[in-house]
């Protein structure tokens, strides 16, 4: 059975981005190469990111069209709000708290993210751990796509 990751909007948006180049050939090369070995989602939350994007941005909602969508499940919603709540995120990265608690939820073994502020932060992350395990739900581990690239 295949790992399960699922792909937060700053790794689609890596994609293209010709402003950091090393990030974006990183994430083509293990996109192109290596995600296929993985069981890929992708959500409503990120297409409607995406989707947000001025043109010719919204040129991303294709590359995550392939992949099955999480559902935004009351629980998974109840859990992003708790996140908050407890201050761990902040109300105004409702969206943060949002794809971390669909991964939990749904029990994606990875959330890849080049989000290093709010998800790909080792204190936030053993905040979130802390309270996932205290509160009985699954802790995906938060990565980016350079901990996922086979060696060369």
């Amino acid at each position: 059975m295949k790992l399960s990751l699922y792909l937060e909007t700053s790794v689609v948006g890596a994609y293209l981005d010709n402003d950091e180049p090393f990030r974006r050939d990183l994430t083509i090369r293990w996109w192109e190469h290596e995600l296929s070995e993985y069981a890929v989602f992708s959500s409503q939350l990120v297409t409607c990111e995406l989707e947000r994007m001025s043109e010719p941005h919204r040129g991303y909602l294709r590359l995550v069209r392939p992949f099955e969508q999480l559902d935004l499940t009351e629980e998974a919603a109840i859990l992003a709000e708790e996140y908050i709540h407890r201050g761990i995120f902040h109300r105004k990265f409702l969206a943060d708290a949002v794809h971390y608690a669909l991964a939990s939820f749904h029990k994606v073994d990875y959330l890849v993210t080049w989000n290093f502020g709010y998800l790909a932060n080792v204190r936030k992350q053993a905040r979130l751990r802390l309270f996932n395990n205290a509160t009985g739900f699954f802790t995906p581990t938060v990565v980016t796509p350079e901990f996922l690239v086979h060696a060369v």
